[in-house]
């Protein structure tokens, strides 16, 4: 994930053009968290986007992570949500990550009987778009007009592009600014109205 996407004062994880710097203020999240959003989309903002738009407390993570058979620590979630800097800043790697998304499906869909799916090793923004798809149970047409809310216009076929095989030759690479933009319209989808107001300066 390493394309550079712009940042708008209207991003909810972004107040300080300037200072590219924001906090969290909830009583359910870890006190006030500080972060500092990077130029580049990094499993970090993937995290603290999905539990701003859903309103997970620390607990509802560390559950959510657990419906995929991975067991976390407070500590671990309110590392991975501080900025990068804090001396106690962790990154969240990949299979961690893939970890959380497979519970994220988890918890949207109904937890399935018998042995989880393995967490990926190494994720792309095609993985996880299309993780965050299957755990909102999401058509093609659902997710064209998420993406409009961000005002991101895509085609059906430039779409389902990003969800085939890499080895299929429709196979399309999807960016950064694509990801971002479809979780923007997610927040907007289902915390409507609420953008920027759990953010402080």
């Amino acid at each position: 994930m390493s394309i550079p996407y712009p940042v708008t004062d209207k991003d909810p994880l972004f107040f300080d053009q300037s200072a590219k710097i924001g906090h969290y203020s909830d009583s359910h999240h870890c006190g006030q968290l500080p972060f500092a959003l990077e130029i580049f989309l990094t499993n970090n903002d993937i995290l603290r986007r999905i539990r701003y738009t859903f309103d997970f407390s620390d607990s509802k993570m560390i559950a959510v992570f657990a419906l995929a058979d991975s067991q976390v620590t407070r500590e671990q979630v309110c590392n991975w949500l501080k900025k990068e800097g804090d001396p106690d800043y962790q990154d969240c790697s990949d299979p961690l990550l893939a970890a959380f998304l497979n519970g994220f499906i988890n918890e949207k869909r109904g937890k399935k009987e018998g042995e989880q799916p393995k967490p990926e090793q190494q994720l792309t923004n095609n993985i996880i778009f299309r993780k965050i798809k299957i755990a909102l149970n999401l058509q093609a047409e659902d997710v064209l007009t998420i993406l409009g809310l961000a005002d991101m216009h895509l085609s059906k076929h430039e779409l389902s592009a990003f969800f085939r095989k890499p080895t299929h030759k429709n196979y399309r690479e999807c960016q950064d600014q694509v990801l971002r933009n479809f979780m923007q319209g997610v927040e907007r989808q289902y915390r409507p109205g609420e953008s920027g107001e759990s953010i402080e300066t």
